[in-house]
C-alpha cells in the first residue's frame, strides 16, 4: 500500500477542534464532501499538509498543529480602526459581523470582523479567526490519486 506524498491528490475526512475540544470545522457533517487537495500545493495550512504526508488509505490519526504551522500568531497590527462613515450607508454594524475589506490594488478582499465600536468608529480585526491557536485534527485518509 502506497503512502501519500507531495504531488498526490488526496481525499480526507477531518474534524478540527480547538485544544478545549470545541469543534470549529468538520467534513463529516451531512451534506459535506471530504476535503480533496494536492499535497504540497500550499492550499491547506502547513501542519495539515505535513500530517497527511506519509499516511496510507484507511489510516486515521489525531494530531495537534501548533500555531506557527496553522494560522500563525495573532497580530495586533491587523486590528484597524475605521470611521463609521467609511461603511456602507445602509449597513448597521454589530460586534461579530464579518465584512470584506479591499486590500491593495492587486490584492484580493480580506475578511475582517468587527470587534469593537463606538459612535464614530469601528475596530476591524483582519486576523484569521484561528490565528494564535493550536489546532487538533482528527484525520482519516480516504483516497490517494496520482
Amino acid at each position: 500500500m502506497s503512502a501519500a506524498e507531495s504531488g498526490n491528490t488526496v481525499s480526507v475526512h477531518y474534524t478540527g477542534k480547538l485544544t478545549d475540544g470545541d469543534v470549529f470545522d468538520t467534513s463529516r457533517q451531512e451534506g459535506r464532501d471530504p476535503l480533496e487537495f494536492v499535497l504540497g500545493s500550499g492550499t491547506v495550512i502547513p501542519g495539515f499538509d505535513t500530517a497527511i504526508t506519509g499516511m496510507t488509505v484507511g489510516e486515521s490519526k489525531i494530531i495537534t498543529i501548533p500555531v506557527d504551522l496553522a494560522y500563525g500568531p495573532r497580530r495586533d497590527e491587523l486590528v484597524l480602526a475605521a470611521n463609521r462613515s467609511e461603511l456602507p450607508p445602509d449597513f448597521e454594524p454589530s460586534i461579530g459581523d464579518t465584512l470584506m475589506m479591499q486590500g491593495g490594488e492587486d490584492e484580493p478582499p480580506v475578511p475582517v470582523t468587527i470587534v469593537a465600536m463606538d459612535e464614530s468608529t469601528v475596530s476591524l480585526d483582519a486576523n484569521h479567526r484561528l490565528a494564535g491557536k493550536d489546532l487538533v485534527f482528527e484525520l482519516e485518509l480516504l483516497a490517494i490519486k496520482d
